[in-house]
């Protein structure tokens, strides 16, 4: 029996995996030689997410979804009947903090009801994001009302309060959102945009960002923050490189890749993340949808325009949407500077503009797409469970995608976390 445990090695996503040569000892740190241990991968270090805006009424334990609500189209049985499905393939979730939604009414936000829910998403192991802490779409209506000082003093005033009372639970989040049109919006009077055409991108950068790092710092809790686009033109990389230069600090830069429109193909993406990695940057592709229906015609231009009464999901959208998946993922995961990439939606039962965008059918069926996705994350990318053997030294080699680990034998076990890379460690058993 070998003393090496490994997945079938691809050149491409070397920088995604751990060399890890673990030395199993006993209690009193004596090495173990000879010993039979069984090793299995319990979780990736690379963030595969997904929104979970569905999940919130069935995570607070309501029997239905209020007809308004601004979480998720999909219902609390749908919910129910999904999430097997949303926890065997995904590890970080996406929650709606949408301020209109979240705070209809002035001082009345629905705090406990989204903390419930990430507390309910970390419970099954989860990673959790808010999205977003400001974005000029969704703003309230009662902002209208106010001056710009007034406004200034909300935003803070609500970045605050997300970040402090919510920190614990979600660690992260998109700190602003699509902020290269924020100034020029004219699809709705909002109180956002009114104040980004006095304060400017990178003045609207700073406020959101600062804010919510003061607000971190004062409540002693880590955070990581998204600047995040769907604008992936020259114009991101100009704002990307102005907040830099103003000495704002930024976790990470947020890519969207809504293709309601059809694939944009493996050239588009190679260009996008050769541009934004020159930044040094952590990379997230935060929204991603690929259709398994009719694309939307080339010639609308803002995806909200599009409306019709049945947009369906066909047996020839879903094989190229599960084609497009693997194509795509297998892109993202094999460039270095991205770390995280969240899918838009699981199940296709109240999906974004009613497009058949998710991965599961609205009869709770996974599409093909969702199984050439399990057959990546928890397949080509997945250490099954393997038994080897101690060396003479006591050792066991690891080489598999970065993640968490479980070891076990003789009815002893020990988990531990292996990052990308070479490294030597000891476990007791």
């Amino acid at each position: 029996m070998n003393h090496r445990v490994a997945i079938t090695a691809d050149p491409r996503n070397s920088h995604r995996h751990t060399r890890a040569t673990v030395t199993v000892t006993d209690g009193a740190g004596r090495p173990l030689a000879g010993q039979e241990v069984r090793v299995e991968q319990t979780g990736h270090a690379f963030l595969f997410g997904n929104i979970g805006f569905d999940f919130v009424d069935l995570a607070n334990d309501l029997g239905t979804t209020p007809p308004s609500s601004p979480f998720g189209g999909a219902s609390v049985e749908a919910a129910r009947a999904v999430a097997p499905l949303w926890f065997d393939l995904f590890n970080q979730v996406t929650l709606p903090f949408y301020w209109r939604g979240f705070e209809p009414v002035r001082g009345a936000p629905e705090t406990e009801r989204l903390r419930r829910t990430a507390e309910w998403f970390a419970e099954h192991g989860v990673a959790v994001k808010g999205h977003p802490l400001l974005w000029h779409t969704l703003a309230p209506t009662w902002l209208l009302d106010l001056s710009d000082e007034e406004v200034e003093h909300e935003i803070r005033h609500r970045i605050t309060r997300e970040v402090s009372t919510l920190g614990d639970v979600v660690p992260t989040w998109d700190a602003i959102n699509e902020v290269v049109i924020m100034p020029v919006f004219d699809r709705e009077d909002n109180a956002v945009t009114r104040l980004a055409q006095r304060l400017g991108r990178v003045g609207m950068v700073g406020l959101a960002v600062d804010t919510a790092r003061e607000a971190a710092r004062d409540a002693d809790r880590p955070v990581s923050l998204v600047l995040n686009d769907f604008n992936l033109s020259a114009d991101y990389e100009r704002l990307v490189e102005e907040v830099l230069a103003a000495g704002i600090r930024i976790d990470a830069i947020g890519l969207q890749s809504h293709m309601h429109q059809g694939y944009r193909g493996e050239e588009y993406f190679a260009d996008v993340l050769d541009r934004f990695s020159r930044f040094g940057l952590p990379l997230h592709l935060t929204e991603n949808t690929l259709l398994s229906g009719d694309p939307m015609p080339a010639e609308i231009t803002d995806l909200n325009d599009y409306v019709v009464d049945h947009w369906p999901s066909t047996p020839e959208g879903e094989a190229r949407q599960a084609d497009e998946i693997v194509r795509h993922y297998s892109q993202l995961v094999a460039h270095p500077a991205v770390q995280a990439v969240n899918y838009w939606g699981l199940t296709d039962e109240g999906a974004w503009l009613g497009a058949p965008c998710g991965l599961v059918r609205a009869d709770h069926t996974p599409k093909p797409a969702y199984e050439a996705l399990k057959g990546l994350i928890k397949g080509a990318w997945w250490l099954p469970p393997t038994t080897a053997r101690t060396d003479e030294r006591g050792r066991i080699e690891i080489d598999a995608f970065a993640g968490d680990f479980r070891l076990s034998t003789d009815g002893r076990r020990a988990d531990l976390a292996l990052a990308a890379g070479d490294q030597e460690l000891s476990i007791a058993l």
